[in-house]
């Protein structure tokens, strides 16, 4: 199991934290749109996150885990309000997702992993089998804060999704880390409301870890949870039994 962990370091790529807009010379309507218009910036939020990790071997290898995230003052912190399953994959794999989720944002780095031109080459690509605007997303870097693959756009140009490979493997112990990060619009924001992730990892087989996001607030103003994302929590619950918490 020792090298079940990096599907935490995968995950970074998709923390809750929204890609800043890359100028470009796109002549495409949508595409030139996604590239020009300046974005709400996602300054502070608070969200209810529910987490799932397991591989092949589930019976062994699997743990669910719900935590209370927030964003403040530049400063992510989070509470841990219930878990179960593996505590292997708990320690190793959940709450370090949420450790290293802290300690990037708050040290300051979290930039490394945005959409910009500093971090990566951008190439029109054509449309999906939806009908989607595609953007080919090439690393300038080899980084696990990175993706090799593409970001879809909506007609208005707006970011539904980023899928693809790690632009370098977390370690020795994994492969083929493919990651789909799913936005929305909440709050007049746009934001992460979604993360799967999946991994070869020596020793175990395939892993997969899928992260949701209910936000409760998204820049100071309160919002209304996600319809039908399968949170039975009232807007205005607070945390019924605080397993662990950080920077609260």
């Amino acid at each position: 199991m020792r090298g079940v962990w990096v599907i935490a370091v995968s995950l970074l790529a998709g923390s809750a934290v929204l890609p800043a807009a890359a100028t470009s010379d796109f002549s495409n309507n949508p595409i030139s749109r996604f590239f020009s218009h300046q974005e709400q910036p996602l300054r502070e939020y608070r969200a209810f996150r529910r987490m799932h990790a397991s591989s092949e071997k589930s019976g062994k290898y699997e743990a669910w885990l719900d935590a209370w995230t927030e964003l403040k003052g530049g400063r992510f912190s989070y509470q841990i309000v219930d878990e179960r399953g593996s505590d292997t994959v708990r320690s190793k794999v959940l709450r370090a997702v949420l450790a290293r989720e802290q300690e990037l944002i708050n040290s300051g780095d979290s930039d490394k992993g945005d959409l910009t031109a500093a971090n990566y080459e951008f190439a029109e690509g054509g449309r999906d089998a939806d009908g989607a605007h595609v953007v080919q997303i090439k690393p300038r870097r080899n980084d696990v804060l990175l993706v090799d693959g593409r970001a879809v756009l909506n007609d208005r140009g707006e970011l539904m999704r980023v899928e693809g490979k790690l632009a370098k493997n977390p370690s020795f112990w994994t492969s083929l880390v493919n990651i789909v990060r799913r936005y929305a619009r909440i709050g007049g924001v746009r934001v992460p409301v979604a993360t799967e992730t999946t991994a070869k990892v020596k020793f175990v087989g395939t892993a997969q870890m899928d992260v949701t996001y209910d936000y409760r607030s998204v820049n100071g103003r309160a919002v209304s949870p996600i319809t039908g994302a399968g949170f039975n929590e009232p807007a205005s619950a607070a945390p019924a039994r605080i397993v662990a918490q950080s920077g609260w």
